[in-house]
């Protein structure tokens, strides 16, 4: 397979190249240079957001299949589409399950309505809507047939740049007495970076088209089996100190941000990160390594950069001040 990646010295992408280059494919990253690629791969430099940023993709070249991540203004997703329909089969888009109009009750499928008021050729707005906007300009391209859509929940693993886990490994890995919002069994949806790539590359491969929501099924973990793993990884001193969500939300700190993953159980949040139904997904094929494994891995990646993780300009730092966090624990 010859495949294309839009975007692939990240997270995401990176995560999409060494899978590719793993089963042997030909693989070429288009980036713009701020990160070295994979070693194997065929490197063109670009910048989409400048008026002859896709220069180097303009000259030639031809693919079996393109993975696209980006999560910006959707024209640039538009522009890129178009240049490539006539010379790519398929184009594969990593959206978002944030594509659904909120509320999204427990349960939502890739049926469930979406966002109003995106465009393909939309400057960037906000991230429901740029991503719907990308999932626009792709169908546009490369009609329904040819495109395939998939709508990511939480992603964790290696490369993360946002910030969840490394946060949570690194507060375990500090010890003392550490904030574990509850309960314990609250269930998690997420999907390994890798375990989505593998499953995209699949999906590609088999000619799969239209949407899917892509996280593990709920419950793959609970919120006591990650932070569990965090703590035993990192060295057993972190004590979890399991604490109420009402005392969490009393104290005035924010779900998801200052305390990465978690959000309180019975609330539209918990039902829109953690609910989403995945059948159509695990039936064409995903499946999901342990939390152990995840939480492992990460581990040692971050220990390789010396356990400072890299951290994406148009994302918030998340994460919880640790005087925040005695005064809650009574320390």
């Amino acid at each position: 397979m010859r495949l294309l990646t839009l975007g692939g010295t990240e997270f995401v992408g990176r995560a999409v190249v060494e899978a590719a280059l793993a089963r042997g494919w030909d693989v070429t990253v288009f980036h713009r240079g701020r990160h070295r690629p994979p070693a194997g791969v065929r490197s063109l430099r670009g910048d989409r957001t400048d008026p002859d940023g896709l220069a180097a993709l303009a000259r030639g070249g031809t693919w079996e299949a393109v993975v696209d991540t980006w999560s910006a203004a959707p024209r640039a997703v538009r522009d890129a589409a178009r240049l490539l329909r006539e010379r790519a089969g398929r184009f594969a888009y990593v959206s978002s399950c944030s594509v659904y109009a909120w509320p999204r009750p427990a349960g939502y499928t890739e049926d469930a309505p979406l966002v109003e008021g995106a465009s393909a050729d939309a400057d960037a707005t906000d991230y429901a809507r740029d991503k719907r906007g990308g999932e626009l300009a792709a169908e546009a391209a490369f009609g329904a047939d040819r495109s395939l859509l998939v709508r990511c929940g939480l992603i964790l693993g290696p490369y993360e740049n946002i910030g969840r886990l490394p946060w949570w490994l690194n507060r375990t890995a500090r010890g003392g007495p550490v904030l574990a919002p509850g309960p314990r069994d609250l269930p998690l949806q997420y999907v390994d970076v890798r375990d989505l790539a593998d499953w995209t590359l699949d999906a590609v491969e088999g000619r799969l088209s239209g949407p899917y929501n892509l996280v593990s099924p709920s419950g793959h973990t609970t919120m006591g089996g990650l932070l569990d793993a965090c703590a035993e990884v990192t060295g057993g001193a972190a004590e979890l100190r399991w604490t109420e969500p009402e005392t969490v939300l009393a104290a005035g700190i924010e779900p998801w941000t200052q305390l990465p993953v978690w959000v309180p159980p019975a609330s539209e949040l918990h039902d829109a990160v953690h609910g989403a139904d995945v059948s159509r997904a695990v039936a064409a094929g995903l499946r999901c390594r342990p939390v152990t494994e995840t939480v492992a891995d990460t581990w040692s990646w971050l220990r390789g950069l010396g356990g400072t993780a890299p951290q994406r300009p148009d994302r918030p730092v998340v994460g919880l001040d640790p005087r925040v966090e005695a005064e809650v624990l009574g320390e």
